[in-house]
């Protein structure tokens, strides 16, 4: 369901001089962010990223949004707006650019530096224009005007839209770390301003509305970095997000004062800390790094690898280690420092990764055990300064699950927005400012486009279904021979079976059953092969579910000769 509300059909025509927002992805999810903006038959879109795979979606390697709503509209975009670089915002911009490949994409210096080098692997090379907080740029019918903000990557950019409807503020993921590591500050002050001038609708990020008070600065990471390093007997072993830069400083700093080497594991960290070096937003001291390659030439007490996993992806550096599946082999008196926040539904995948490094004799800190990481993401205490501070006519919460959704809402209502100009929606729902006012006026088709390997939607919800079924119950296949004119058996059954717990001997008890099912349904005259394959599979379920409890895949096969 795209919409918590079935009753909503399709959205009506867009008032002259209104502004519709459909959101693509990012409500009611952490991931896949994506508003598209309409006015005067024109498009611009803020971010266009992925969300990762749950447990429950075997196979699958991404999540897109879905272009369908805006594919026959391809030429109406003026431009995507990019707010930075993490893959939640920008990891689907390569499969919108598939296509069309000269719609403009617009950011911050370090933002366009990471897309465009995750561009090159697809082959793309992309229009770009470089935008900086307090800069105005037009787009069409948009001017967009950027404002700095604090985030866990370098760069982050919050944008006020501006069109004769009103004054539209998403700010992006952000924070307001007080002593940020760059000297960056969230301009709260420039959002006071727009707030004086007049902001029609506040589009604000949701993921920590819940965690009362204020998010510890960034600084308060660094002296906990450089106790770890102290007490560290053997290797050390950092792992991040591949796009933290400023955490990846933190270990580099670490590392120099400690007079350990640096080597970066994983193909995402080698080349975003590689764009980061050269656009002078990461300072690496002479020396410091070495190839990964000969890292395991150099002493253990004199090393330092910082790699991806955090969060327990499966093929990620730091799970293969924990299973002793990479060439870098965790030992006893290792230090594994996991550098980042737990994403919700990562528990176990990541409580596995520790008690796997456990195992093998490593000391693995982290969030839980000591301070090596903050959110980039501003708590309750926070978002109330933005709201106070735009004193916005109209709210709208995004980048979160229901549940933060529904809290930053009552935030919201705390600093006085009128409940009826708070507007909580999902992906697909349909919002228009207009004459002053944000209203849900409908909905379009948005579900999950799946990426599998090389395939783009190709994957759907009853293949992930059938996934499920053969990763949880295993399958059983029956071929049956039948005379094509008679419908009478006259070869088999022959049952087969994989990961169905059940001993193949075990089937010898289901044959005459079938056997007899197809001899008294072939002597009513039935020889359709999909009415015998559907007999077949209604009589081998209800045998092992009778006799096991169970529910395999049941696939039969009849050929006819």
């Amino acid at each position: 369901m795209s919409h918590p509300h079935p009753e909503l059909g399709p959205p009506p025509a867009l008032p002259e001089h209104g502004l519709r927002i459909v959101a693509l992805g990012g409500l009611g999810e952490i991931g896949r962010n994506m508003a598209v903006f309409e006015f005067d038959g024109r498009l611009l879109v803020v971010d266009c990223g992925v969300l990762f795979p749950e447990p429950d979606q075997p196979g699958v390697d991404l999540i897109l949004p879905d272009f369908e709503y805006i594919r026959d509209r391809l030429d109406d975009i003026e431009a995507v707006v990019l707010t930075h670089a993490h893959e939640d915002h920008i990891g689907a911009v390569p499969y919108l650019l598939r296509e069309r490949r000269d719609i403009p994409l617009v950011g911050s210096r370090l933002t366009l530096g990471m897309i465009e080098s995750k561009l090159t692997e697809h082959r793309i090379q992309p229009v770009k224009i470089e935008v900086a907080e307090g800069q105005r740029q037009r787009f069409g019918p948009f001017e967009c005007e950027f404002f700095a903000v604090n985030h866990s990557i370098p760069d982050a950019l919050a944008v006020a839209i501006r069109t004769p409807a009103g004054i539209v503020l998403h700010t992006g993921d952000f924070k307001m770390d007080q002593l940020p590591l760059d000297g960056r500050l969230t301009d709260l002050g420039g959002f006071a301003r727009l707030g004086a001038e007049g902001v029609d609708l506040l589009m604000s990020d949701s993921t920590n509305s819940e965690v009362p008070g204020f998010v510890p600065s960034e600084t308060t990471i660094g002296p906990v970095i450089d106790e770890v390093f102290r007490s560290a007997a053997k290797r050390i072993i950092v792992a991040c997000f591949a796009s933290h830069v400023h955490r990846v400083q933190q270990v580099f700093d670490a590392a120099e004062e400690n007079g350990r080497k640096v080597a970066l594991i994983g193909r995402s960290m080698v080349r975003n800390m590689g764009v980061a070096r050269e656009l002078g937003y990461l300072r690496v001291p002479a020396g410091l790094l070495v190839d990964a390659r000969e890292i395991e030439e150099w002493p253990p007490e004199d090393v330092v690898l910082i790699c991806t996993g955090s969060q327990g992806e499966p093929m990620a550096a730091l799970s293969r280690m924990a299973n002793r599946d990479h060439p870098i082999r965790v030992a006893e008196g290792d230090t594994v420092v996991l550098a980042s926040s737990l994403v919700p539904g990562n528990e176990t995948a990541v409580n596995k990764v520790i008690n796997g490094l456990t195992r093998w004799g490593a000391r693995v800190v982290h969030k839980g055990n000591a301070l090596v990481h903050v959110s980039g993401h501003a708590a309750a205490g926070e978002l109330l300064y933005v709201l106070n501070a735009t004193k916005p006519s109209n709210f709208m919460p995004v980048h979160g699950e229901w549940r933060h959704l529904r809290a930053h809402a009552k935030l919201a209502a705390l600093t006085g927005v009128p409940d009826d100009h708070i507007v909580i929606a999902e992906d697909g729902v349909a919002v228009d400012l207009v004459d002053g006012r944000a209203r849900i006026v409908g909905a379009v088709p948005c579900g999950y486009v799946y990426v599998d390997g090389s395939s783009v939607g190709g994957v759907t919800d009853v293949a992930l279904k059938d996934r499920r079924i053969l990763g949880d119950e295993g399958f059983i296949s029956v071929v049956v021979v039948v005379d094509s004119t008679t419908g009478k058996v006259s070869g088999g059954p022959e049952v087969y079976a994989r990961g169905s717990g059940i001993e193949i001997d075990a089937f010898d008890a289901v044959i005459p059953l079938i056997e007899k099912a197809l001899q008294d349904s072939a002597a009513d005259g039935v020889a359709d092969i999909q009415q015998m394959r559907r007999l077949t599979r209604r009589i081998v379920g209800r045998w092992v579910n009778d006799t096991y409890r169970r529910r395999p895949m049941i696939v039969p096969v009849i050929v006819e000769v």
